[in-house]
């Protein structure tokens, strides 16, 4: 993106630059859409935009790519017959949007949302910006176990992430907690890598797809059903877990090296939330099957949203149902209603 003078901007302010332009201290920015997040959601919702003609900034906490980052192999995301990491699809969504001539600010996150008027004001840890619509993208964090040991022991043999520290416990004993796909993955990436694989679930039968419940059985990974994880505790570092059986009420130790927890997430909507947005009982943020919230000119698409399924290849639909309806509101094209 070139540098642009300063202008009056479609705001009709004087001193308003545009979203690609040089950032000074105290600046405002202005485009015609923002996308907060850059997962698989907030990254089709900028291509999409921009193909349409959309000026379009996404503004990301982390890196671009979202928890998609962590995933070490997608098998069911369509076009990759043998899978591809989350990481390689990630590069390649990003590379995409910037061919296109979207504007993707990492590292930077929005901390302030005014969302009630004409023109929509995010502002961030590095700038403020200004825009027509917005699209909510920020997606979820993991969710937490809450036991004892689990926030003493984090970064010390606790982790949310088989992909970044799967590699430290080679050789090593490891639980995870959970039943679903994301538990299922990180527990067929740790087999890979570590002597033993525990796996946790506090029900009879997981919830993970039936191909990665069979590929775990032949891996070797061993289940405990109808058990949930009490507590951690070690030294230094974590050196084992409390489990108790649910239909015995018994509890057991286990010696354990390292304990993966992946138990769901939690929406990133506060903020959103604290600017109008509308949530419903789960935090998440409510959308029509436009991607609509209840502010005009305010979309949200992903795993952020109300919708049931949270996967790449619908957070991927949202976002380009939720591009398509930001166009129409800014460009408002004959088609529009």
């Amino acid at each position: 993106w070139a540098t642009y003078p300063l202008d009056r901007g479609r705001t009709g302010r004087p001193g308003v630059k545009k979203a690609g332009a040089h950032v000074g201290e105290g600046d405002a920015l202005d485009t015609e859409l923002i996308v907060i997040g850059a997962g698989p959601a907030g990254l089709s919702t900028a291509l999409y935009a921009a193909r349409m003609g959309l000026e379009v900034l996404v503004v990301e906490k982390g890196l671009a790519g979202g928890l998609m980052l962590e995933i070490p192999l997608i098998e069911n995301y369509p076009g990759f017959p043998n899978g591809i990491s989350g990481q390689e699809l990630a590069k390649l969504m990003v590379e995409q949007a910037k061919v296109h001539g979207v504007a993707i600010r990492e590292l930077e996150e929005a901390i302030e949302l005014d969302l009630k008027g004409d023109v929509k004001t995010v502002k961030t840890n590095k700038a403020s910006y200004e825009a027509k619509a917005i699209v909510i993208a920020t997606g979820c964090s993991h969710r937490e176990l809450g036991v004892p040991g689990e926030e003493e022991f984090r970064g010390r043999g606790v982790s949310y992430c088989g992909l970044c520290d799967g590699p430290l416990f080679k050789g090593k004993r490891v639980l995870v907690v959970g039943g679903g796909n994301a538990a299922a993955t990180t527990a067929l990436y740790l087999s890979d890598l570590a002597s033993e694989v525990l796996l946790v679930h506090r029900r009879d039968t997981l919830r993970a797809e039936e191909i990665l419940v069979k590929r775990l059985a032949e891996k070797g990974v061993k289940f405990v059903l109808n058990s949930v994880l009490t507590e951690i505790y070690g030294d230094e570092v974590v050196r084992g877990v409390k489990i108790r059986d649910l239909k015995t009420g018994e509890e057991d130790e286990l010696e354990v090296d390292g304990v993966f927890i992946q138990v769901g997430e939690v929406p990133n909507s506060e903020l959103a939330a604290k600017a109008g947005v509308q949530v419903d009982e789960g935090s998440f943020i409510i959308v029509d099957v436009r991607q609509r919230t209840n502010l005009p000119g305010v979309y949200a698409a992903g795993d952020v949203t109300n919708y049931p399924v949270k996967q790449v290849a619908t957070a991927v639909g949202q976002g380009v149902t939720a591009a398509v309806e930001a166009y129409g509101f800014v460009k408002r094209p004959y088609w529009f209603r």
